[in-house]
């Protein structure tokens, strides 16, 4: 089977590599590659209930992502940069919502790979899978010593 159109979903940290060369090995040279980072409300961290205005903290924190992103389309000229999506919000939603959008028929994250079946995936991962409107890649990251 050959994909049209592949989501990659990244975190932007150095971790990131593997999910995208793994997704470029997939679409070779037929396959649409569109990048998604999610900025993830700083209130959520924070069970919602936080005293104090932290707007200027995620418009930065939304900057930076900004940035890197554009950093990886440097880095890898496969990543076109009208193909780089950067939301904000929960990121299982968006993902999806964007892969429905775009017409995605393959979605590909990565995943710590914890040991236990609850810890199977990672918690981004995890929730990617579920309910995916396409398949799922979930790429195994191996944590740098």
């Amino acid at each position: 089977m050959t994909y049209e159109h592949i989501l990659v979903a990244v975190d932007l940290t150095e971790e990131c590599d593997p999910v995208i060369k793994r997704a470029m090995a997939v679409a070779g040279d037929s396959a649409k590659l569109s990048l998604v980072h999610i900025v993830e409300p700083m209130a959520m961290a924070f069970g919602g209930d936080v005293p104090m205005d932290l707007s200027q903290l995620q418009q930065q924190q939304f900057d930076q992502a900004k940035e890197r992103l554009g950093r990886l389309t440097d880095k890898y000229p496969a990543l076109k940069a009208e193909q780089n999506h950067l939301k904000y919000g929960q990121p299982r939603q968006e993902i999806h919502e964007l892969a429905k959008e775009q017409q995605c028929d393959l979605i590909v994250v990565g995943s710590h790979g914890r040991h236990g079946l609850a810890l199977l995936l990672g918690s981004t991962a995890n929730d990617v899978l579920h309910g995916a409107p396409c398949d799922v890649l979930a790429v195994k990251l191996v944590k740098s010593s």
